[in-house]
């Protein structure tokens, strides 16, 4: 039984930073990636960035030199530190797993964490 459980959203001023973590649990493969992805009112589903078992990491441009993706294996925890946020950062924040990057959609996803930017 996956589970992962998102903490760290709230309410932020543009400009400031806030950090996110996933604490992912049940998960047994040792190949995984895990990824950020955020969900606003009419704006769609975006994949933020991701990371793998292996340590690659992908971001997505819209983020790319403000948002850092990390992750502590000892505690199985997936972080994401955003910086610089801007209003259109506002999104639900969901974390995810799967067996490889192509697969997140598809994966095990969190219940979220909403980020508001103002």
């Amino acid at each position: 039984h996956v589970q992962l459980v998102e903490s760290g959203g709230g309410s932020v001023q543009a400009g400031g930073s806030r950090r996110l973590s996933c604490a992912a649990s049940g998960y047994t493969y040792s190949s995984y990636c895990m990824g950020w992805f955020r969900e606003g009112p009419g704006k769609g589903r975006e994949g933020v960035p991701t990371i793998d078992s292996d340590g690659s990491t992908t971001y997505a441009d819209s983020v790319k030199g403000r948002f850092t993706i990390s992750q502590d294996r000892a505690k199985n925890t997936l972080y994401l530190q955003m910086n610089s946020l801007k209003p259109e950062d506002t999104d639900m924040y969901y974390c995810t797993i799967a067996s490889a990057c192509s697969r997140l959609m598809t994966g095990w996803w969190g219940q979220g964490t909403q980020v508001t930017v103002s």
